[in-house]
């Protein structure tokens, strides 16, 4: 399928002085200005016998700075009614903020104090050591989390796959003073890359931005490198006494700079768009198989995954894991220009709604840079879903290797042996 043109915009991408790489995306009539700041790294960086450092530095960040205490961080956000939170992944760690125009200064002022200013106290990290245990602890009460960190262990491989968070194991080698050396080391001005959306218009936002990270490490950029992992077929079962069973079925799938990227997006509407999704017309509804059931794909820098999954009893997870393997197989049977046209309709009416959304407009801004380098924007993604045809799917769904299987059971029953 061939790529439509990007449309013309008004986005604006600069490589600052200090190493900061910034896109804005102007929008006049908006109320509110959405800011993502992206520093890269993320539990990839995590020494294996660490895992769970950078989530450890992202949790202790708003516990204080070298010149306020936590409790004074959070009301001077509060101050100026400032909405954020942090995340950290596989890539990257994240700091989304929400504002009023006119505090976009002040809000890049805190949130740059924020990363190259942290206190990083012996008893602040304690403390996100302890709610990290206790999200560990938690996760053996829902199989479903348990499903998915050892689907990403199979697929992502030892590194990529690893939970942010770490294990029992490997945060009780973490030390404070690895903690600080962890965040000396990988925060720098040359692996952040910010993006803004809203009313921009005599915002200064470039020399808040080169006053905030100036001589913040060095300006250098690296880690935007694709995803470092080893894809190989393979199974991995976890035994636990339930009464159900959860089953998860990967495949290679398409990156997000790729040209397939917008093909498999019908393709996962199709499987699992709504009550009209065939995963859920036929394996839910038609055979009762699955109470929940569902298709999704995962793509880290340069690569792409696919995955669906279902939620079913002991006794007939055998029959679940072969009616999804038939669903994929069957789009390439008996696949209608109907079926593709209202899985479209479906993602473009969602991208449409989306778009209306400051917050959503600067997360695609940021994944514009973390994917394509570059601006790229909801427009040019919106054409290029609306350009998908069944043909396209068809061929796409010929094309996955579904010989090359990764399949992931949680509960009492193992997989009989086969594909």
């Amino acid at each position: 399928m061939a790529t439509p043109a990007a449309p013309v915009s008004m986005f604006e991408h600069h490589q600052l002085d200090c190493g900061v790489e910034l896109a804005l995306d102007p929008l006049p009539s908006r109320q509110t200005v959405a800011l993502y700041f992206r520093m890269l790294g993320g539990v990839s960086l995590d020494p294996l016998e660490q895992t769970g450092l950078s989530g450890l530095v992202e949790r202790t960040l708003s516990r204080g700075t070298l010149h306020r205490d936590g409790p004074a961080l959070a009301d001077a956000f509060d101050r100026y009614g400032i909405q954020w939170g942090t995340v950290t992944g596989r890539q990257s760690m994240l700091v989304r903020c929400l504002c009023l125009p006119e505090y976009v200064g002040e809000t890049i002022d805190l949130v740059a104090e924020l990363l190259t200013q942290p206190a990083l106290r012996d008893d602040a990290i304690e403390v996100g050591m302890q709610l990290a245990r206790e999200e560990i602890r938690h996760l053996e009460d829902e199989p479903g989390d348990l499903l998915r960190l050892d689907m990403q262990r199979l697929v992502l491989g030892p590194r990529l796959g690893r939970d942010p968070t770490g294990t029992l194991e490997t945060l009780d080698r973490i030390t404070p003073d690895a903690v600080r050396a962890h965040w000396k080391q990988h925060y720098r001005a040359g692996r952040l890359q910010v993006a803004l959306a809203g009313p921009l218009a005599g915002v200064p936002v470039e020399a808040r931005l080169e006053a905030g990270f100036a001589g913040f490490g060095t300006a250098t950029q690296d880690q935007r490198d694709p995803a470092d992992f080893d894809y190989q077929p393979g199974r991995s079962h976890r035994h636990k006494d339930l009464k159900q069973e959860h089953v998860a079925v990967s495949l290679p799938g398409a990156a997000r700079d790729s040209a397939d990227d917008p093909v498999e997006r019908v393709l996962l509407a199709i499987l699992s768009g709504g009550m009209s999704g065939r995963l859920f017309s036929e394996v839910r509804e038609k055979q009762g198989l699955a109470y929940s059931v569902g298709a999704w794909h995962e793509q880290p820098r340069g690569a792409g995954l696919l995955h669906m999954a279902a939620s079913t009893t002991p006794e007939r997870v055998q029959q679940t894991y072969e009616t999804l393997l038939r669903e994929l197989e069957r789009i390439g049977e008996d696949l209608t220009a109907a079926e593709t046209d209202r899985a479209r309709n479906q993602l473009l009416a969602h991208a449409r709604t989306e778009d209306d959304l400051t917050r959503a407009r600067a997360m695609t801004m940021s994944d514009d840079l973390f994917h394509h380098g570059r601006p790229i924007g909801s427009a040019a993604r919106i054409e290029r879903i609306a350009a998908v045809r069944v043909d396209d799917v068809a061929a796409y769904v010929a094309r996955m290797p579904r010989d090359r299987l990764c399949v992931t059971t949680v509960g009492p029953v193992e997989l009989a042996g086969g594909r």
